[in-house]
């Protein structure tokens, strides 16, 4: 035992080591099926040196490097597990080249064979880990060996296309860029990685301004990125550039899952999807979402305790201590709750918009629409929300940008009686736009009784001409599904529901051209309108 581990264990709340002596083989060779050699560390019990003893081994791959995570092996591995924690294809080390998403099945599944033929291998495997480690898990899940009886997916995916880079069919502008440059500077030696961190958000933010995007890496890191171009190049929905790393398929016959979210997190969406399709399937699953962004610390502790939990269930036969499939962090009232199922029983509540800025459940009187105009070259800032810029992720004042002219804001009454929302949240509004190719962002927020505005909920569409039904008089209806929450509202906070066209750099600017990501550079401003009449009821739904 480190004092590393012995610090975490206590932080993460992991039961009692079960021994403190582990040892780790570096740099072991795995053959893959076109003759690459990947290499991987393997972290086990010191006892259980040079025989063959087969604990349960616990397999992690990442393009993050071994060394850098090796403290989830020593864990682990003092709690009774094997940890193999292989670097992907053409990082730290294996061989090959780095291409994203590509080679994750076929390197996956030759590594979850190559596990059965090591002296070592006991029978059981579970495999584990966050973000593109949860989609290595996803990308073997479909076809996975029967020694393979559990996975732990957090914060992550199985469709990283829809989820990562085009959310609501939006460029994930921060998203990307913020990968880009953390895969461009991660082997450096520590002190560069360091100095990467402290530089990155210094180096991002002249990228989030440049257009065209395809010059967008190249202010980054110095060269274009072919991964980078690629995404920019297949920007169309259904482009089937993505079939091949869409894993979609596997969830309805994965192993035991039990999935991690956060409610601030870029993948949540997409996970609770993946519980849902499971627990159709008859899969054994389970869902856990906490108040955390990404990257939060506490996500982490929660993971790791998640994972140790599940394995001890479907590898060691231990009883589970929860008695519910499904955990969830109620903001607002800051307490967890265990359900039966997601979403919870809830009574659907349409809260419509009204003139004059109001929120209501009355349907609202003929009144004329609200207005604004969103010019890309000043756009609409994104604060707070899903991010991957530590600072600006998560639960942030509004107040600032509710104040801006392409804000529109829709707030209720003061609450008399508190109001408890658990599960997804759909925004129907009708609109009229002189612009054929625009965006629409929706947001849900807390406003305490002092009129500070919390964001809890964010939902964004990329609109283009083929996707809507325009009316005679040019209007249309727009469905926009957004991030699911559970919230209580508080007796005297008031629900605010803000409408506007950007939210940068979490989502690219939609130039109005209409012209292709990689090249559009020309800047068109667009003109909005928002009605809220008997004919056109523009509303956000609640499941109370």
């Amino acid at each position: 035992m480190t004092i590393g581990s012995r610090i975490l264990g206590a932080v993460a709340r992991l039961p009692a080591p079960q021994t403190t002596a582990v040892s780790v083989e570096r740099d072991i060779e795995t053959k893959m099926a076109d003759g690459v050699v990947l290499l991987a560390d393997r972290w086990y019990p010191t006892e259980l040196r040079g025989a063959a003893k087969g604990l349960p081994v616990v397999l992690l791959r990442s393009p993050y490097g071994r060394r850098q995570i090796g403290i989830v092996g020593r864990l682990f591995a003092e709690r009774g597990y094997q940890v193999v924690i292989q670097s992907c294809r053409g990082t730290f080390g294996s061989g090959g080249e780095w291409v994203p998403f590509r080679h994750e099945r076929e390197d996956g599944t030759a590594t979850l064979d190559w596990l059965t033929a090591q002296p070592w291998f006991g029978g059981a495997t579970a495999t584990f880990g966050p973000s593109y480690l949860g989609l290595t898990q996803w990308a073997v899940a479909a076809d996975a060996p029967e020694h393979v009886l559990a996975m732990a997916p957090s914060v992550t995916a199985s469709n990283f296309r829809d989820a990562v880079v085009y959310p609501g069919d939006a460029f994930a502008l921060e998203t990307t860029l913020s990968w880009v440059h953390q895969v461009e500077h991660q082997e450096l030696r520590p002190l560069g990685v360091l100095r990467a961190m402290i530089r990155s958000r210094r180096e991002l933010r002249p990228a989030y301004a440049t257009l065209p995007l395809s010059d967008a890496d190249r202010q980054v890191v110095g060269h274009h990125v072919e991964f980078f171009q690629d995404w920019l190049a297949h920007e169309a929905p259904g482009d089937p550039w993505w079939d091949d790393v869409d894993f979609r398929g596997a969830v309805g016959n994965a192993p035991a899952s039990s999935l991690l979210g956060g409610w601030y997190d870029i993948f949540l969406p997409w996970q609770v999807e993946e519980y849902e399709m499971m627990a159709r399937a008859g899969r054994p699953a389970r869902l856990t979402i906490g108040p955390w962004s990404h990257t939060s610390p506490g996500g982490l502790a929660a993971m790791l305790r998640d994972g140790l939990e599940w394995f001890d269930t479907y590898l060691r036969d231990r009883p589970s201590a929860r008695s519910q499939p499904v955990r969830l962090f109620v903001m607002g009232s800051r307490r967890w709750i265990d359900v039966p199922e997601w979403p919870p029983p809830a009574d659907s509540q349409r809260w419509h918009l009204h003139a004059h800025g109001r929120l209501d459940p009355a349907l609202p009187i003929d009144s004329p629409p609200d207005t604004y105009r969103y010019d890309p070259a000043d756009p609409t800032p994104g604060v707070g929300g899903a991010s991957l810029d530590r600072k600006n992720a998560g639960p942030k004042d509004q107040r600032d940008r509710e104040a801006r002219r392409d804000v529109l804001t829709y707030t209720s009454e003061p609450l008399t009686n508190e109001l408890t929302v658990i599960g997804p949240l759909v925004a129907e509004l009708y609109l009229r736009s002189s612009a054929d190719f625009t965006d629409f962002v929706i947001r849900l927020c807390d406003v305490s009784p002092r009129g500070k505005s919390t964001n809890l909920s964010d939902g964004v569409v990329r609109l283009r001409p083929d996707a809507i039904t325009k009316e005679g008089d040019a209007s249309f209806r727009l469905q926009i599904s957004m991030w699911p929450t559970a919230n209580t509202f508080r007796r005297g906070h008031r629900i605010r529901l803000q409408v506007s066209s950007g939210a940068h750099p979490h989502f690219a600017r939609n130039t109005g051209s209409g012209d292709p990501l990689l090249t559009a550079a020309t800047l068109s401003p667009a003109d909005h309108e928002v009605f809220h009449d008997p004919d056109r009821p523009s509303n956000i739904q609640l499941p109370v």
